[in-house]
């Protein structure tokens, strides 16, 4: 047998990003309080009278606030917006010292939140082999040779991103790799996370052959050397907002962290929740359905934990306090979390839970109405509809993947909310591609809209990627929409219409500000 396959639930990075476990371990002692963090001034009165370091002025500003959806100037203090609105009222708070950045007609988004993203994972694999479009087997080949020939006997070759169905269908194999990298341990990732082909000499290093027993839905083992976002905080390197969700697992030890140092450690880092798994991917036939594979008939797909575990904690960790994220990517998985989580909140009083589901991909009739019964936040991402339209009709049928796949509008109709995301380095990290395609529905090769009833207009689209993925984090009172107290963190796109916006959707970004600062610039005289 010249193939061997590892199949795991990959530990998927919710929201900003998903911690490791050393961050449990460490004093915090460094970080600032939630009480010295919230101590701005936020009445009018107060900010009235305040007076600006930057003024934004003469655009576009679309708030993803409801108050005032539109405006054409914001001024910004110390990171934080003190006043949206007109030209003359925002010119109020100039100083000879304040600073003017004139968009000159351009439009202005709050700062993006991608609600579910490998973060660290998908930084490492930028430096690995890139596998995502390789569509025959030579290239594959190719591809490794190339990368194994810059890379020492004896140390590992990493990369991912590769998809069988783009060339028929057939897995990979050890054999196809094993004569090219005789000294070297391989492991390459699938595009989405829950499979991987390892070479012979991975597979003898780990101690597995074909005798050793299939994980009861997996493992992944991460070191203690210590935490990469406590270093970035510290170091003063970061210029990204993260909020982190720990594996379920370490409900407790995060309940205990919480107490210490509550769920502001810093403006940079949040702590957010617990995450589970309930099944795999439906790339990888792993996805839990009511009814089988059409392309494997006595398949199902696979529950990756014990309900009875996961309820447990889940309850206790809804007890606790802990917001809970769950993957679920099947109709039958779909189902079974919603079901939990009902008996869940059944057993405590009401209170502002925000549960999620993690993808939410296929549902079956009816389930879609449930969102919105029960509160929960579908946490989906428009560009897995990419990939999936042309497997999802192989594999489900068409009949049963047109009714129950991706069905981004039917949630918002159903009164539950969307939070938008990537899933990065499942799918490409770019926050206007997945709006575009959520907007669009259109797969590469196709002539039109795959489930044109589930298109999103502009608007929704973008509150998904804001202020909807700032609430289903709980950190709605920071930021995702461009409110007056909130953190000044925008978005300067490259077009100045918005109708031309909001219907071919042709614009790039061209600057991203973050806390009022700015963090990246298209202009090379910006970036120096």
């Amino acid at each position: 047998m010249n193939a061997f396959w590892i199949t795991f639930s990959a530990s998927i990075i919710v929201l900003i990003s998903i911690a490791s476990l050393p961050l449990l371990n460490n004093n915090n002692n460094n970080y600032l309080r939630i009480a010295d963090l919230l101590n701005w001034r936020s009445s009018s009165s107060c900010l009235s009278e305040e007076v600006a370091d930057l003024l934004v002025t003469n655009g576009t500003i679309y708030t993803s606030d409801e108050t005032l959806p539109f405006a054409d100037s914001m001024a910004i203090r110390n990171g934080r917006i003190l006043r949206v609105g007109n030209y003359s009222s925002i010119k109020k708070l100039e100083r000879t010292w304040t600073k003017e950045l004139n968009l000159d007609g351009k439009i202005v988004v709050p700062g993006f939140i991608d609600s579910h993203v490998h973060f660290i994972p998908g930084g490492l694999q930028m430096a690995r082999v890139e596998l995502r479009g390789v569509n025959t087997k030579d290239l594959f080949v190719d591809k490794i040779r190339k990368a194994v020939a810059n890379v020492k006997q004896g140390s590992w070759l990493l990369g991912g991103g590769w998809n069988n169905d783009i060339w028929g269908g057939d897995l990979p194999m050890a054999s196809w790799i094993d004569s090219i990298t005789p000294h070297n341990p391989v492991w390459l990732s699938r595009m989405d996370g829950h499979m991987g082909l390892a070479n012979t000499v991975a597979l003898t290093l780990a101690g597995l052959s074909r005798n050793n027993e299939n994980p009861n839905g997996g493992a992944i083992v991460r070191n203690n050397d210590g935490d990469v976002y406590k270093w970035a905080d510290l170091s003063g390197n970061m210029m990204i907002r993260v909020c982190l969700f720990f594996p379920m697992e370490t409900w407790s030890r995060l309940v205990d962290l919480m107490s210490k140092s509550g769920r502001v450690l810093s403006q940079w880092i949040y702590l957010g929740g617990v995450k589970a798994f309930a099944d795999g991917s439906l790339g990888s036939n792993s996805a839990l359905f009511r009814e089988p594979y059409v392309d494997d008939p006595n398949n199902y797909g696979l529950q990756v934990v014990d309900l009875d575990d996961l309820y447990n904690m889940t309850l206790s960790s809804d007890k606790s306090g802990l917001q809970v994220s769950i993957h679920a990517i099947g109709d039958r998985a779909n189902d079974l979390i919603l079901d939990m989580y009902a008996s869940v909140a059944s057993e405590k009083q009401i209170r502002d839970r925000r549960f999620r589901i993690e993808h939410a991909q296929h549902l079956a009739p009816g389930t879609v109405a449930r969102f919105g019964e029960q509160s929960v936040i579908a946490s989906v991402q428009p560009d897995h509809l990419l990939d999936d339209a042309d497997s999802a009709t192989k594999k489900l049928g068409s009949e049963r993947a047109e009714r129950g796949s991706f069905l981004f509008k039917s949630i918002l109709t159903n009164n539950a909310q969307l939070a938008f995301g990537s899933d990065w380095p499942v799918a490409d990290i770019n926050p206007l591609k997945s709006i575009r395609t959520s907007m669009k529905r259109i797969p590469p090769g196709w002539e039109k809209a795959w489930i044109l009833s589930e298109c999103l207009c502009l608007k929704d689209a973008l509150k998904a990627y804001t202020i909807w993925a700032a609430h289903a984090c709980f950190l709605d009172k920071y930021v995702g929409s461009l409110s007056p107290g909130k953190y000044a963190d925008f978005v300067v796109l490259s077009t100045n219409s918005w109708e031309d916006f909001a219907t071919e959707f042709s614009a790039d970004v061209e600057a991203t500000y973050i806390g009022g600062s700015k963090a990246y610039s298209i202009r090379s005289e910006d970036k120096k």
